[in-house]
């Protein structure tokens, strides 16, 4: 007879059962998507409940699940300025714009966040270059690739490398298959389980379960490993060392709920008379998720200083923490919940990055000019045909980032996709949505300069010997420092955007006050999108 560890039979159980429910939502959203638009954003298909799970899920994804708790297992308590200030600022920024995307996006019938910004400023060359830059987003994806693969390695005892394919291929095929409709549909289930892990885990830190002594003998066991991760700030890591760290993890994620895996589930929703239930759901979910961070605290306690060791990753102290602590049909059962996590924000990725290809540049750009003569069925068929093939690529891609990038810690390797994104965007979507006045030029040139500010800042280009001693080699210096902070790099090139996107705007000229009309909702197109009502009872008039 074969010997099958526990951990590993229960994982596979498990495992078997959680891919066979994606597959089956994979062909009911197959059934649900009737074009190409419904393939990118599922329009108005779905209610407040399972869109807040499924976006709150997206949101959370494995830098939440591995990369937090990661965090948490190297430096301490410091990590928990992370757990609390994540949330409250993707939700901040999506509660700014969440009006106004949707809005846009019902008059001009934007599937994408760069069509957004195109059709905001009525600009192809903003849209392109939004486009184009959102391919960093497959950083973002490797690394959700990889958070998946440490589970498959970690529950199931397979090498890193089948684990890369294994996810790949569970997400290729049922996002081949539904799209948006398949995203959503999974996301919305990997949310729920996603809300009974965090708070069991929770539960286990506050008990200090598998510790001698529970909660206090967990805490001295903290302070004698390090007593610095018992403090505030933790004074050797780069990202918790300063009330400037702090700060810059808020101000960084106020974009990320508007980046294109997640921003395009506001055109999901079904009724605009609901958008406020769906934004205190999604804060809510968005507030609970986090408190999965505290095992990370737990698992350093109970396993000491294990992970750090070479050939060891922090990334695995979650899978670790429920090995040494649960038994193994729960540990394996709990481990399930932690791969959703993961895979909530992966085929979120994969559509959105798919929509690059199939929208950005083929329907909007190479259909207007080269294929006049063909009619819309054909290019919104081109389009989807598009669409899943770019789906199977893109992850082939992502699969061999994941290899080579396999030591980075989860949320770090995500920022350094969306870190330029973010910086990039944050001055044509935050006052495109305040300020009338902005322009098209003052988006551009906003754009440009905070991606290539993050740019600089994070490769390291900035040399401080440069400059002459005094004041300015102060600040030169202090940038310079900033490199191995992503989060820091992404708040300066979001303050330069928002900057420059000013600026220029004071100086060019403004916006036509009939295409602000239509953002406004004082006048709607003849020919809105299938299955899609303009009738907003909650508009209110943009800012001044």
């Amino acid at each position: 007879m074969f010997e099958i560890e526990p951990l590993v039979f229960w994982g596979w159980v498990f495992l078997t059962l959680f891919i066979a429910v994606m597959l089956i939502f994979g062909v009911v959203g197959m059934r649900r998507v009737k074009d190409s638009d419904d393939f990118a954003t599922a329009r108005s298909s779905y209610g407040p409940l399972i869109l807040a799970l499924a976006m709150t899920a997206t949101t959370a994804s494995g830098g939440t699940f591995l990369g937090l708790p990661g965090f948490a297992y190297r430096s301490g308590f410091p990590a928990l300025w992370y757990a609390l200030f994540y949330p409250l600022g993707v939700y901040c920024g999506v509660l700014l714009c969440l009006r106004a995307v949707r809005r846009a996006g019902q008059h001009f019938g934007s599937r994408s966040i760069p069509e957004y910004l195109g059709d905001r400023f009525d600009s192809d060359a903003l849209r392109l270059v939004a486009a184009l830059f959102s391919l960093t987003l497959l950083f973002y994806l490797a690394a959700q690739l990889l958070a998946s693969a440490v589970m498959f390695t970690n529950m199931l005892g397979l090498p890193l490398l089948p684990a890369l394919f294994v996810t790949a291929i569970v997400l290729m095929v049922y996002i081949t298959l539904g799209g948006a409709h398949a995203d959503i549909l999974t996301d919305g289930l990997q949310g729920f389980l996603m809300l009974l892990l965090a708070p069991l885990v929770l539960g286990m830190f506050l008990v200090g379960f598998g510790v001698d002594g529970g909660f206090s003998g967990m805490l001295s066991r903290l302070d004698e490993l390090d007593p610095s991760l018992t403090k505030a700030l933790h004074p050797t890591h780069t990202l918790f060392d300063s009330w400037w760290d702090v700060f810059a993890l808020f101000c960084a994620h106020l974009p990320l709920g508007l980046l294109p895996h997640i921003g395009n589930k506001l055109w999901a929703l079904k009724d605009n008379r609901q958008q406020v239930k769906f934004i205190v759901l999604s804060f809510i979910f968005g507030l609970i998720l986090p408190t999965i961070t505290f095992g990370g605290l737990l698992a350093r306690a109970r396993l000491g200083d294990v992970l750090l060791a070479e050939g060891r990753t922090p990334n695995e102290a979650i899978p670790e923490l429920f090995i040494a602590t649960l038994p193994s049909w729960m540990a394996a059962l709990i481990g399930t919940g932690v791969l959703a996590a993961v895979m909530s924000t992966a085929d979120g990725l994969v559509v959105s990055i798919a929509q690059i290809f199939a929208n950005d540049i083929f329907r909007r750009t190479i259909a207007p000019k080269w294929m006049q003569k063909s009619n819309a069925r054909t290019i919104d068929r081109a389009a989807l045909l598009i669409s899943r093939v770019a789906t199977v690529l893109i992850l082939g891609g992502a699969l061999a980032m994941a290899w080579s990038m396999q030591e980075m810690n989860v949320a770090l390797l995500i920022w350094v996709g969306v870190g330029g994104m973010m910086a990039a965007s944050s001055g044509p979507m935050f006052l495109g949505v305040l300020w009338r006045r902005t322009t098209r030029v003052g988006s551009l040139v906003g754009f440009v300069f905070g991606g290539l500010v993050f740019s600089l800042l994070k490769l390291g280009l900035i040399q401080p010997e440069s400059f002459s001693e005094g004041t300015l080699q102060s600040i030169v210096d202090w940038l310079a420092a900033q490199e191995s902070n992503p989060y820091s790099c992404a708040t300066l090139g979001g303050f330069v955007s928002v900057a420059t996107t000013a600026a220029v705007s004071l100086v060019t000229e403004p916006p036509h006050e009939e295409h602000l009309d239509l953002l406004c909702g004082e006048r709607v197109r003849s020919s809105p999108p299938p299955n899609e009502c303009n009738d907003d009872p909650t508009q209110q008039p943009c800012a001044d």
